[in-house]
């Protein structure tokens, strides 16, 4: 028989960690270590009973879930945190999975999720409510863009054009607009990529492999 995993429990609603506590405690492969309710305290227990996992609320008074996430990796090294939250939206999960959470469960989620969550991130694997997979998915997607993909279908055109050495009536002649549209492009490419240079453009687009 392998050794419970060892559960903190920290949240500031009595009445949540007394109803987590009867589902987790039931299961043989389990044990309620410690009880929190609120950041400080789930730090100071988390050095003290180094426990398995940490189920931390994100939102808690004194100190929130968030920032006694980012403290735990030098309290208690092998815990892991599971995040408790009711929120959905994507800033919460990107912040406290960014803090060094390895899940992050909503607390209306039905008791297999909560056992399901707390196993997978015993061993080591992540763990998403299925209600937050969508958001978390959206975010990635919005946040960890490549910078070519925030230009349209012209921009890219453009930038290329001016990689390759041409000028803005050159390349107004090309594309058939006026000089002054193309300028603007210019300036909009430029604040998009947060790049101040025709070298900073150049260098760019090579990298991008628009040109050689």
């Amino acid at each position: 028989m392998r050794e419970k995993i060892h559960i903190l429990l920290a949240d500031d609603h009595a009445v949540v960690r007394q109803g987590f506590k009867m589902i987790l405690a039931a299961q043989p492969d389990m044990e309620i270590v410690g009880e929190a309710g609120n950041g400080r305290e789930a730090l100071d227990l988390a050095g003290q009973l180094q426990p398995d996992v940490i189920v931390m609320d994100v939102a808690m008074p004194e100190l929130n879930g968030i920032e006694a996430t980012r403290r735990v990796a030098d309290l208690s090294p092998r815990s892991r945190v599971l995040a408790l939250s009711m929120h959905k939206d994507s800033v919460y999960v990107r912040e406290i999975l960014r803090a060094g959470a390895r899940g992050y469960l909503l607390k209306d989620s039905i008791a297999s999720d909560l056992l399901a969550a707390v196993r997978a991130v015993a061993r080591g694997e992540g763990y998403l409510s299925p209600g937050v997979s969508d958001a978390v998915l959206n975010d990635y997607r919005r946040h960890v863009t490549d910078p070519i993909d925030l230009l349209t279908s012209r921009e890219r055109e453009v930038l290329q054009m001016i990689a390759e050495g041409k000028t803005n009536k050159e390349i107004a002649t090309v594309l058939n607009l006026s000089v002054y549209t193309v300028d603007a492009h210019r300036g909009r490419i430029m604040e998009k990529l947060n790049l101040h240079s025709v070298t900073d453009l150049v260098r760019f687009a090579v990298r991008c492999g628009l040109v050689d």
